[in-house]
């Protein structure tokens, strides 16, 4: 998936805790003497809590990290003794590399191939969704996948999962993509401007971009990317060799609360429509739109299937787009996921 500069942001506070304060007077008689009452305890001093762990994260932005934003404001993270600093970075390959984030989201592939290289990085989950939530749009006028031959079209960024997406799409339509003019038009805002001004026929894009076309009558939902590619397997979570040697245990709690966050999200739909609306300022009824559009592909499976991997990379590499196939396996550890994801700690 896409992905990443180092900007960090804290996006919450600790919440206070009281301790009760106790004083105990007694009162002792003996014989026919009266003596004198104990001097009162001193009050207890207050509870110190634990400092919160910094875990330096580098998440997908927009709707990939809803989940997230909102297990935060939800004290998920505070639970398990985590403060999130966030990363804001385009290449988070680098940083892992340099120590300088701990956890980030990544594209599968880029993150494969990064550790085949020699990256010290380690793949510990999936994302809370691993298949590709790509859209093929078109114009207006343009009424279906096999009306895009000899058109421009919009494929993100060449050699990612939204271009493998997009040319598989053409190509199960029997339009070949050798009779499409593939064009790198960004993504999100910047990719449906491409159709808005007429540059590309159809663009792949994310939601709520996809909805938002269809609602204004910009564009239209030919195709949804994950009918074509069930298996390709587009997103996971990595972890630096060092933070994974140095501190197994915050990593384990990070997943713990990641997942609790999707789960809650996912369990709360009028709560995680309303904070999608209000953070994103897009309209409540394109995210309802956009919301229902991915619930099929909202799995909150921790699990990394290597089979799918493998055929991920096997695409990848017919599509040119990879030049050998690595041992997925040699990069790959989920000792660190909580064996229910939905378990977590009382608050």
């Amino acid at each position: 998936m896409t992905l990443a500069s180092s900007r960090a942001t804290a996006r919450w506070a600790p919440w206070a805790r009281l301790a009760a304060f106790g004083v105990v007077v007694a009162v002792l008689a003996a014989c026919s003497r009266t003596e004198p009452a104990a001097t009162p305890a001193a009050a207890a001093a207050p509870a110190v809590e634990a400092p919160l762990q910094k875990v330096r994260y580098a998440g997908f932005p927009g709707v990939t990290g809803l989940g997230v934003q909102l297990g935060i404001e939800k004290g998920f993270f505070k639970d398990e003794g985590i403060a999130l600093e966030f990363i804001d970075t385009r290449d988070p390959v680098s940083g892992l590399a340099s120590d300088d984030i701990d956890v980030a989201d990544w594209n599968t592939t880029g993150a494969i191939v990064a550790a085949g290289k020699g990256v010290p990085l380690t793949i510990v989950s999936s994302l809370f969704r691993h298949v590709g939530p790509f859209y093929l749009v078109g114009a207006p006028g343009v009424a279906s996948v096999a009306a895009l031959k000899g058109k421009a079209v919009g494929a993100a960024a060449f050699g990612t999962g939204l271009d493998v997406y997009a040319r598989t799409i053409l190509s199960k339509e029997g339009v070949s993509p050798e009779s499409a003019t593939f064009v790198a038009n960004g993504v999100n805002a910047a990719a449906l401007a491409t159709i808005e001004n007429g540059a590309v026929s159809a663009t792949i894009i994310h939601e709520p971009f996809a909805s938002l076309a269809e609602a204004t009558g910009k564009g239209k939902v030919l195709a949804a990317g994950y009918d074509y590619l069930p298996r390709f397997h587009t997103g996971v979570i990595v972890a630096s060799n060092k933070f994974i040697a140095s501190s197994p245990e915050q990593l384990r709690k990070f997943l713990r609360a990641y997942f609790r966050s999707n789960e809650y999200a996912k369990a709360h739909l009028d709560e995680y429509k309303a904070f999608y609306a209000k953070r994103l300022g897009v309209d409540p009824a394109v995210v309802d739109a956009a919301v229902q559009r991915e619930l099929p592909i909202w799995a909150n499976d921790p699990k990394v299937s290597l089979e799918e991997v493998q055929e991920t990379q096997q695409i990848q590499l017919a599509l040119g787009f990879q030049k050998e196939i690595y041992d997925a396996g040699r990069f790959i550890d989920l000792a660190f996921i909580p064996q229910d994801p939905k378990q977590h700690p009382a608050p």
